[in-house]
């Protein structure tokens, strides 16, 4: 009984391998086929690369409930078209504004963000993650400086 017991687990062992390698083919087949589209369509050497002239900006101290407005300028070095897809920050207090068209190889763009300091104080430092179809695909931002609590 020992013996047949252990039999069906090495026999369910050994199928269950059998579908992992087989299902791992063809995701493999799947995800090659996937690359050959993309090259296609952008090829490696090919792609949008986006290089900030100043990825960090320092806004000094300010008063808490001030606003401030910066922004990031960029240029696209690659010889693709450069096409930002999105532009997110680690709060609702600090909104990044992409530009809509798409960036043409050597053009030059702006992602323009505005920091509400209001309920804030101390240090901050408000990170910006833009994804773009550049090569890499995500680049980060980063606002900082110190809010300074208002006298009553």
């Amino acid at each position: 009984m020992k013996k047949l017991f252990v039999l069906a687990i090495v026999a369910v062992t050994f199928m269950s391998c059998q579908n992992t390698n087989a299902t791992s083919s063809a995701t493999t087949e799947s995800e090659h086929s996937l690359e050959v589209v993309d090259s296609a369509v952008v090829a490696p050497g090919e792609a949008a690369v986006i290089n900030f002239e100043n990825g960090n900006f320092n806004f000094g101290k300010i008063t808490q409930g001030e606003k401030v407005s910066y922004s990031y300028k960029f240029k696209n070095v690659g010889t693709s078209p450069l096409i930002i897809l999105d532009a997110t920050a680690t709060c609702g207090c600090t909104v990044p504004e992409v530009p809509k068209e798409p960036i043409k190889p050597g053009a030059e763009g702006e992602i323009k963000v505005v920091f509400d300091s209001n309920g804030k104080s101390g240090m901050q430092d408000k990170v910006i993650t833009v994804t773009s179809n550049a090569q890499p695909q995500t680049a980060t931002l980063h606002l900082t400086g110190e809010i300074i609590e208002q006298a009553n």
